[in-house]
């Protein structure tokens, strides 16, 4: 009997605890409240997966991650892999150099390397470990010099929180190229 109580209890506070991590501060429900943003973004990416080139092939690439194959980008490059594919590529751990910018799939921005000065104009340097997971798929799956269009899903980018200008649901276009991999060391 005491083990049922202590189970009941249990359950009852994950069971608050979760409600509370999907309610804002009013106590309004996330999901709900932006229940109109969310189905937008989603009935758009849903067209991305599904656009072709000229000849009538994907035009994004669908890339999984390897530690999850749940979470996903649909990259775009604009350059000749062929002839990047003998450069540096980063690991998970890497210190990299992109020239990017970041938008809402409405057109609305809200990040961009373009306003850095340091290491160099136009140039962000970051760790992989510090960015949010899509990021991490696509570099990883880059070279140095390739540049792409990366899409990133909510789920591969910040989720049900959003972040800053970004909102809860939002898929994410990236225009991006990878210009550096410093302190590169090999295995």
């Amino acid at each position: 009997m005491r083990k049922f109580a202590l189970i009941s209890i249990a359950s009852l506070l994950l069971a608050s605890v979760a409600t509370s991590c999907l309610s804002d501060n009013n106590g309004t429900d996330v999901w709900e409240e932006y229940a109109q943003w969310r189905e937008a973004n989603d009935a758009w990416l849903e067209d991305m997966q599904q656009r072709t080139d000229d000849n009538g092939n994907p035009y994004y690439k669908t890339v999984r991650g390897a530690w999850d194959y749940n979470s996903y980008v649909l990259m775009h490059y604009f350059n000749d892999t062929t002839l990047t594919r003998g450069n540096l590529s980063p690991y998970y751990t890497s210190t990299v150099d992109f020239i990017y910018h970041g938008q809402l799939y409405d057109g609305t921005p809200f990040d961009s390397s373009y306003l850095s000065t340091a290491p160099a104009d136009s140039v962000r340097r970051t760790t992989l470990t510090n960015v949010i997971s899509g990021w991490v798929i696509a570099a990883t799956e880059m070279h140095v010099g390739d540049s792409c269009e990366v899409i990133v899903p909510y789920s591969s980018g910040y989720g049900a929180s959003g972040m800053g200008d970004v909102l809860p649901y939002s898929h994410l276009v990236f225009n991006m190229k990878l210009v550096g991999v410093p302190f590169y060391e090999k295995d």
